[in-house]
């Protein structure tokens, strides 16, 4: 039953088998295909699309309704700066992606210290919600909202793949790192 794609962090250890090589639990897998690097993004962005299409049709043909009456200056200049901060820790969580988990390492540096799942919470809670302040609509909170909810929903699949496939480095990677909920 070979597909000719390597083992991926969030396939689970019977994959592995069927593809004729064995997970290691070492804390360095084998090389990945870049496919294998997806984690949950697909199911967390199917289970919003229905919301953010739907929430911006509403958007469009309702703006009033969805306004959130112009933020105040300071609330305006923390708009501006927190989507920074948040393509900032989600731009450094995609090389780490690119570069550590294509290799077979689990990423335990960087953003993924203070959170395990940096990419989502960066554009869940920082960079969605902030655009939606800007462009004056709470649209972009409630996106926010309903990613945050789809990741929570998906993440633990992927962990539990993720502790089949680096056993002890998993377990302690998930016992130290500081804000274990995002």
């Amino acid at each position: 039953m070979a597909t000719g794609r390597l083992v991926g962090p969030h396939d689970p250890p019977s994959a592995a088998v069927q593809r004729g090589s064995t997970p290691d639990r070492s804390g360095r897998g084998q090389r990945l295909r870049l496919s294998a690097l997806v984690g949950s993004c697909d199911k967390i962005a199917l289970f919003a699309a229905p919301f953010v299409i739907t929430g911006v049709i509403l958007n469009l043909a309702f703006p009033s309704v969805f306004g959130v009456g112009g933020p105040s200056s300071a609330l305006r200049l923390a708009a501006i700066v927190v989507p920074g901060v948040g393509v900032t820790i989600w731009a450094w969580s995609v090389v780490l992606v690119m570069t550590k988990v294509r290799s077979g390492e689990l990423v335990t540096s960087g953003p993924y210290a203070l959170v395990k799942h940096p990419l989502y919470t960066a554009v869940a809670l920082l960079i969605l919600p902030s655009i939606g302040v800007l462009l004056n609509t709470w649209l972009g909170v409630a996106i926010g909202l309903v990613l945050y909810l789809g990741s929570r929903r998906y993440a633990p699949a992927e962990e539990t793949s993720l502790s089949a496939t680096f056993g002890a480095a998993w377990d302690a990677y998930r016992n130290r790192v500081k804000i274990p909920w995002l």
